[in-house]
């Protein structure tokens, strides 16, 4: 795996700190041990009982727990790094690390003939990017964010969107040998400069387009640098462990490291696969492929409207599609796939038969005029309407530019604690942050639900244990070798919480901050004192090297 150090190793405040009789959780998920910990520059320098103080500024920790600093190990943040760099809902929930550039979605490469597409595609999950928000490199990214400074690290996959928008579009069709060579070339490039690994999304146009001679030969670039290939797979539904065996495949073929994307068997027709997907990852590492997963503790996710549709609807892009809705055929047409299904009993299920409008909320829309039916369900703001739901939705495509954010109930609580406590698991918030709209809690809450809620009150696992999947198991996955455990010389990012930490965001208030985290340090300097933001901005976009 790629060993991944910081821009500046010896950032951090030039006054020592010592955290004195704190509960120290060091990450290996061994139990919590009484001691201090000594922080100079950047690096945690010393740890031990009665450290001296030595002129240090001193934090009395007694009664709480100091961990290393929780990794979200998937997550959308990366446009909104770029303009609320101070990330406060993320750091008071004592996050330290971002993993950006997910399910195909990043923010570069671009291409003077893709740039277009690609704001609009990220456009799609996150709202309204500008096209001076779309960069031509991981270079180009990554000196945008250090430019104003940013308060927390990331790390930046790749997104196969990107690269595959810069060199075929949005054409569904398989790539030839010299297109394949040019995507290679792309993404070398951009690994070449420091970025982790690639993200597949293969359930969102353009990636979804790709055939598996494509996707093994990106894979085997991936490997030849030493990176990390994820992947969001082509279903979840009734096609989940098909899709599990094809991303299996990839890695036997390639010989790449690979991480699955949020594990989940949506819909209820569909619960209880769980335990069968996890012996198919068991079987894989008993083979030696090195796959493990992440998964983000709530039963509902979150998306865009468009993944709706089925895939080949976005052929051509989002104005094709737009075009086509005008046409009362096509749009019959797609109406009969949406709210009926594919007769075709190998095409992917239709996400309302199984789960239901009703089960779809509304969660942002970048049209003013759409503003009051988020946080509604699209059977509630149909009726409001005296539409459809299924012409609300065509109605949000056309007005909100297929910009429109959705919440999707469709998770068994059985299947999630299954996932969710198995070996190869690590936690993401998945989280889709858009300022002014009503999110998925999930971007608010995640840390403190796994650290509270889900050991303290439901007992899936140990406080250590939990905060395992939060720090160590991410910081080796993405090769963050000075990260994610509390040993002398390793970089200070630590989180510093008590028996109170709790997530407060909920679906009808997602935007709530979470309780109990007391300072969270960033390369040794305070984003979080006293429970509050600093605004201090040491992080940095992390290279693998």
């Amino acid at each position: 795996m790629p060993q991944i150090t910081s821009q500046d190793p010896n950032q951090g405040g030039s006054k020592d700190t010592l955290i004195r009789n704190a509960r120290l959780i060091d990450g290996t998920g061994a139990p919590w041990f009484e001691a201090d910990l000594r922080i100079s520059g950047s690096r945690i320098a010393a740890i031990g009982v009665s450290l001296p103080a030595d002129g240090a500024e001193i934090i009395d920790a007694r009664g709480c727990y100091l961990a290393p600093g929780f990794i979200d190990a998937h997550c959308h943040d990366d446009l909104i790094c770029l303009r609320e760099p101070d990330r406060p809902e993320k750091a008071l929930q004592g996050v330290t690390t971002l993993v950006v550039g997910n399910c195909c979605f990043s923010l570069y490469p671009a291409t003077a003939s893709s740039a277009e597409m690609l704001r609009q595609h990220f456009s799609g999950l996150a709202g309204e990017t500008r096209a001076n928000e779309v960069f031509d490199s991981f270079d180009g990214y990554r000196l945008a964010l250090e430019g104003p400074g940013v308060a927390l690290n990331l790390v930046s996959l790749v997104g196969h969107a990107a690269i595959r928008l810069a060199v075929l579009g949005y054409e569904r069709r398989a790539a030839t040998d010299q297109e394949v060579a040019a995507m290679q070339a792309l993404l070398a490039q951009q690994l070449s400069q420091g970025a982790a690994g690639l993200s597949l999304g293969l359930v969102y146009p353009p990636s979804a387009y790709a055939d598996s001679n494509e996707l093994c030969a990106l894979a085997a670039t991936v490997r030849a640098h030493g990176k990390l290939l994820t992947a969001h797979i082509r279903s979840y539904e009734a096609g989940l462990l098909k899709s599990i065996d094809e991303f299996i495949a990839i890695l036997r073929a390639s010989g790449a490291a690979g991480l699955l994307s949020h594990l989940q068997s949506a819909g209820k027709p569909n619960w209880g696969a769980i335990p069968r997907a996890l012996d198919r990852l068991e079987a894989a590492r008993a083979e030696g492929i090195d796959i493990s997963f992440d998964m983000y503790p709530y039963p509902a996710g979150s998306s865009y409207m468009l993944q709706l549709l089925p895939p080949a609807a976005l052929e051509g892009g989002i104005d094709a599609l737009r075009a086509g809705l005008r046409d009362p055929s096509k749009r019959e047409t797609l109406r009969v796939l949406v709210e009926e299904g594919d007769p075709d009993p190998h095409a992917a299920q239709s996400k309302i038969v199984l789960i239901g409008w009703h089960n779809v909320r509304i969660s942002g829309t970048g049209n003013p005029a759409l503003k009051p039916l988020e946080g509604k369900s699209m059977v509630e703001a149909a009726r409001e309407l005296g539409i459809s739901p299924f012409d609300l939705m065509v109605r949000c495509i056309e007005e909100d530019q297929g910009q429109t954010g959705i919440i999707m109930f469709q998770l068994d609580e059985a299947d999630l604690r299954a996932a969710f406590t198995h070996r190869l698991h690590m936690v993401g918030s998945d989280g889709i942050p858009r300022p002014g709209t009503k999110p998925h809690p999930r971007a608010y809450g995640s840390f403190p639900r796994v650290a509270g809620r889900l050991t303290r009150e439901q007992g899936w696992m140990t406080l250590e244990d939990a905060v395992r999947r939060m720090t160590a198991m991410p910081a080796q996955r993405f090769g963050l070798s000075d990260r994610g455990i509390l040993r002398p010389g390793m970089t200070a990012d630590l989180t510093l919480f008590d028996d109170t930490i709790m997530d407060k965001a909920t679906f009808e208030a997602p935007t709530e901050m979470p309780a109990g985290i007391r300072s969270v340090f960033v390369a040794g300097e305070a984003v979080v004192a006293d429970g509050r933001s600093t605004f201090a901005r040491p992080g940095r976009a992390l290279i693998a090297g």
